[in-house]
């Protein structure tokens, strides 16, 4: 049975955000175009980051990327402190929620990217 193995993040600039999400993750693309670029995860999985045409096609934002850590709390806002301390802009500040300790930033286009603890 065929599953899911690229997360697709729309863009209006690819080489800015790729620069972005290199910085942010510490990973280097594996496939870059002018207008597409993708990471290779774990697993085989990849996130792509996509500037689509503009002919028609308008995405829209309803879903977030999520990055899980271990370590509780504290590695959390060990986290926040060092993307902010990038610049990165600020969603959600830390702040408890069912599952744990959490925040959320966005990155260049308003992508949202939530930190939360691993399940």
């Amino acid at each position: 049975m065929p599953i899911p193995n690229m997360f697709i993040v729309y863009v209006s600039d690819a080489p800015t955000s790729a620069r972005f999400y290199s910085d942010l993750f510490g990973m280097r693309p594996s496939f870059e175009t002018p207008a597409f670029i993708a990471f290779d995860l774990a697993g085989g999985i990849q996130l792509a980051l996509w500037k689509p045409r503009t002919d028609g096609f308008a995405p829209s934002r309803t879903s977030e990327l999520c990055l899980t850590l271990d370590g509780g709390p504290e590695q959390i806002e060990r986290q926040y402190q060092e993307w902010t301390g990038k610049g990165v802009e600020v969603v959600e500040k830390p702040h408890d929620e069912v599952f744990g300790r959490t925040f959320v930033v966005a990155d260049p286009d308003g992508n949202l990217i939530r930190v939360a603890p691993v399940d």
